[in-house]
């Protein structure tokens, strides 16, 4: 996951708590989950805003340089296999994230132009990758809601499984290796490298995604959801229908049969 923001492994990092205190603060993420909704943004007013929460984030702490526009944008935004995502809690846009399915047909991603050396002899072979990124979040609002991180995430492994992918990226800071160890038990695959257009160098990690099933949703059941709510995410609309202008989390259903 190309995730650029400083919240992830932040102060809301469950990986680091003890079992009583993971169990609350997973309550506190499926309480959260019930005022949130998500929104695929292929245009208009939503799609700028997320360009702008970009910038506004980004710049903060200096990732990128300033530009006229204050907002962030790059050719991979257009390509057919990209979905772009705004998290809305409350109606009030909080984060935002992209994914990318990587396949032979469509190699098009942020990772595999870091390391295309790496992954497009994988990609050739037939293995696909789901390689999200442009990770985002509003400062203001993740100083009261140290959650949105893994609100967000949810949409990573969702894809996954949607596209029956046996591997996700992660184009990082290696300062943030270690949440993805410990969440996704992510190993690196690719060496520091300079990524276009941020102010530091990253390195690639790669998830094993059977390892997420079994893993990470016993852990964090916050990240589970229905096939249901997967196709509505990444899904495309058949002939004469239009795309669902918002889309709200299932995992509480999981919990409520558990």
């Amino acid at each position: 996951m190309t995730i650029h923001h400083a919240t992830v492994g932040g102060d809301a990092d469950i990986t680091k708590l003890g079992a009583s205190d993971a169990g609350s603060f997973a309550q506190h993420v499926f309480s959260l989950l019930e005022r949130t909704e998500y929104r695929r943004c292929d245009k208009g007013e939503d799609l700028e805003d997320i360009y702008r929460l970009r910038y506004k984030s980004y710049r903060l702490s200096d990732m990128v340089d300033e530009n006229v526009d204050h907002t962030i944008h790059d050719s991979l935004d257009d390509v057919e296999n990209c979905s772009k995502f705004g998290i809305y809690i409350d109606g009030h846009l909080v984060s935002t994230l992209r994914i990318h399915h990587a396949s032979r047909e469509t190699p098009m991603s942020p990772s595999t132009t870091v390391y295309g050396d790496i992954l497009h002899p994988l990609l050739a072979k037939g293995t696909t990758f789901v390689d999200p990124s442009r990770f985002a979040a509003d400062p203001d609002w993740s100083r009261i809601y140290p959650q949105i991180p893994y609100l967000t995430l949810r949409l990573a492994g969702m894809a996954c499984f949607y596209f029956k992918s046996p591997f996700c990226l992660s184009t990082i800071r290696p300062e943030h290796s270690g949440f993805y160890r410990r969440i996704y038990k992510s190993e690196q695959i690719g060496e520091l490298r300079e990524y276009p257009g941020l102010n530091y160098k990253v390195v690639l990690y790669r998830a094993d995604v059977s390892a997420i099933r079994e893993r990470s949703f016993q852990r964090f059941p916050f990240f589970m959801s229905t096939p249901m709510e997967q196709r509505m995410m990444f899904g495309k609309p058949a002939s004469g229908e239009l795309a669902p202008l918002t889309i709200l989390p299932t995992a509480k259903y999981y919990r409520e049969a558990a």
